[in-house]
């Protein structure tokens, strides 16, 4: 495994990753915490250090807390990133992006992930109404000061990116999640140049393009209900399977796709990590494999 300086944080984090929103069970799989335990185990057997989590996967903050019982009594071994705001799961709607609101998620995050700080605490796809808060980001700021929280960070949506994150210096933000895979590279345009100005790290979500850069599926396939993609319209579905297809062809010969798919995103100095999301341990074990792919 490999590691790279998360942007002016300073923390050195695993160029690979662990994403978690599948424990929420909407990927297609209900987890045991077992399972959770022995993908978790695994991913520090190969020297990954950093995964990301948030108060909406699942209900009742259950991704953050199967991951706090799993880390009980190795949480130093770990840097975690969650996140907040984007909580489907009550009725407060908009209101789960205010400072009081935001502040009760924090405390109810450090509960179930069984812990007493967060490394990186990040805004979770907010819109810019959202973001551009003086006062949200002041009480953050003096969360940081408390030692609840060691940096913030914002899970930016795409769209909003370059009004969000020219700021982020401003507002004390220090890391940067966004969508980035060989399939989706408009990060390319706005977000890794900015990061790059005022230092930021850089958290690459997607990096397998929802599962499509793995090679697994081909157009046509349907998922099952409890899976998130069969959300989308099949049309799209099949115009990224194609895609990842098509890349994959570009990839040497001994490289496993998913591995490929990893290392082509960290091809890019600026990104820090990817998180993919794994189901179990042999997925996590052929994604650790970019560490040692060199493109």
């Amino acid at each position: 495994m490999q590691y790279r300086r998360l942007g002016s944080t300073g923390l050195s984090v695993s160029v690979v990753g662990v994403g978690t929103w599948q424990f929420a069970g909407v990927w297609g799989k209900q987890f045991e915490q077992r399972e959770v335990d022995d993908i978790l185990s695994a991913a520090r057997a190969a020297g990954i250090n950093f995964l990301d989590t948030a108060e909406c996967y699942g209900h009742q903050h259950l991704s953050e807390r199967l991951i706090g019982n799993s880390l009980a009594g190795r949480r130093d071994e770990w840097i975690i990133a969650t996140k907040f705001g984007h909580n489907a799961s009550n009725d407060l709607k908009d209101e789960n992006y205010s400072p009081a609101q935001v502040l009760l998620q924090l405390e109810e995050s450090l509960r179930a992930l069984r812990t007493d700080y967060i490394d990186v605490y990040q805004l979770h796809s907010a819109e810019n109404q959202f973001f551009d808060n003086d006062a949200l980001w002041t009480m953050l700021g003096k969360q940081v000061e408390a030692g609840k929280v060691r940096y913030l960070g914002n899970s930016v949506p795409l769209p909003h990116a370059q009004f969000q994150l020219p700021r982020s210096s401003a507002f004390g933000i220090s890391v940067i999640q966004v969508p980035y895979n060989a399939v989706l590279t408009k990060a390319e345009e706005i977000v890794l140049p900015e990061a790059r100005k005022q230092d930021l790290g850089v958290i690459a979500r997607t990096p397998l393009a929802s599962g499509f850069l793995s090679g697994k599926y081909q157009p046509g396939h349907e998922f099952a209900k409890d899976d998130v993609r069969s959300w989308r319209p099949q049309k799209g579905l099949d115009r990224d399977i194609n895609a990842a297809l098509e890349l994959l062809r570009l990839r040497p010969a001994h490289v496993e796709p998913v591995a490929w798919a990893n290392a082509w995103c960290l091809a890019q100095a600026q990104v820090s990590t990817v998180i993919p999301g794994i189901k179990s341990v042999e997925q996590l074990r052929a994604n650790a494999l970019a560490g040692d792919v060199a493109l």
